[in-house]
């Protein structure tokens, strides 16, 4: 069947279903005929478990895993629980605070933010739990930044290797050992760029960088 095929008996729209394919967790054959995707029962019923999932806000990473059968659906969602448990206790601290809030017809001019503040860092002393945003967004940006330095500094490694091992396997065609070894250094000298760029921008992060979105 073709993609609005799928797209009715799934109840996912095609631009979801392309955002799964590429993500990974969907992938349909190609006609032979004309090289477009058919997609099979097989398929609608993948994407009918990813929408459940993702209704029950279960990531997508959490869900490639699943598929991957590197952790069971079971212990997935336990874990997710646990996750939504404690989401569930920070809105539930953010909630009484608001009625603290409205209870005291607070106004945005009169706020003593000095206050409210002070009465949220004593309750998390008290073992209260609130939604940081701020950190969850830090998570993110780590992550992606560790990934891009780990494949950029896998790639650099692997140029100086292939050379080594062009130069052991022809010694004779290789260039001057002096040049050789500026040859072989350079990947290295932008691998370790990349690391201390990393780790500068890890600082910046942890500093308290705001998303430039979240400003608007």
């Amino acid at each position: 069947m073709k993609i609005n095929e799928a797209e009715r008996l799934a109840g996912i729209t095609k631009k979801n279903i392309r955002f799964y394919e590429k993500e990974g967790l969907l992938n349909p054959g190609r006609s032979l005929e004309n090289g477009y995707r058919d997609y099979l029962p097989e398929d609608v019923e993948t994407l009918k478990k990813i929408r459940l999932l993702r209704r029950l806000s279960v990531p997508i990473e959490e869900i490639r895993r699943i598929q991957s059968g590197s952790i069971t659906m079971e212990a997935a969602l336990e874990r997710h629980m646990i996750l939504l448990q404690d989401q569930s206790k920070s809105l539930d601290n953010m909630r009484m605070t608001c009625a603290k809030l409205v209870d005291s017809n607070v106004t945005y001019p009169g706020i003593d933010t000095d206050l409210w503040l002070s009465e949220i860092d004593r309750m998390e002393s008290e073992g209260m739990r609130f939604m940081d945003v701020k950190q969850q967004d830090k998570k993110k940006k780590k992550s992606g930044l560790m990934i891009s330095a780990v494949v950029f500094c896998g790639l650099m490694i692997m140029v100086s290797v292939l050379l080594i091992w062009a130069f052991r396997t022809d010694p004779a065609g290789a260039p001057p050992l002096p040049i050789f070894l500026v040859l072989v250094a350079i990947p290295l000298v932008f691998a370790a760029g990349a690391i201390a760029a990393l780790m500068q921008r890890m600082k910046e992060i942890d500093g308290g960088e705001e998303d430039a979105a979240s400003k608007y």
